[in-house]
């Protein structure tokens, strides 16, 4: 089990929700505030240096769009990201059978 997928999931979590459509940090940011019911409210200083991370590590690519009048950086996984994304949601969904496992107890 990949020690850095366990600990940190947001990577996985951008990952996911760009992989359903490509979108701008700010629409991100509201995709995970919804699709967490709430839980993940994260701000803009956490968001783009992840998304950051993952373009450097060829994970997703951008490019600017015109979205409701404005430009906007648009994000987008790559097939190295899409790949990525599925290797670690199996990894994730193995660390939360083991966590069930040990809490079961």
């Amino acid at each position: 089990m990949r020690t850095r997928s366990v600990h940190s999931p947001l990577d996985a979590m951008l990952l996911s929700l760009l992989n359903s459509a490509p979108a701008h940090g700010y629409a991100l940011i509201s995709r995970l505030r919804e699709a967490s019911g709430g839980a993940f409210d994260l701000p803009e200083g956490t968001i783009y240096p992840a998304l950051q991370k993952l373009e450097a590590e060829g994970l997703i690519e951008s490019g600017w769009r015109q979205v409701d009048n404005r430009r906007r950086r648009v994000y987008a996984p790559t097939a190295k990201g899409r790949a990525t994304l599925d290797r670690r949601v199996a990894e994730w969904r193995e660390y939360l059978a083991a966590v069930d496992m040990v809490m079961a107890r």
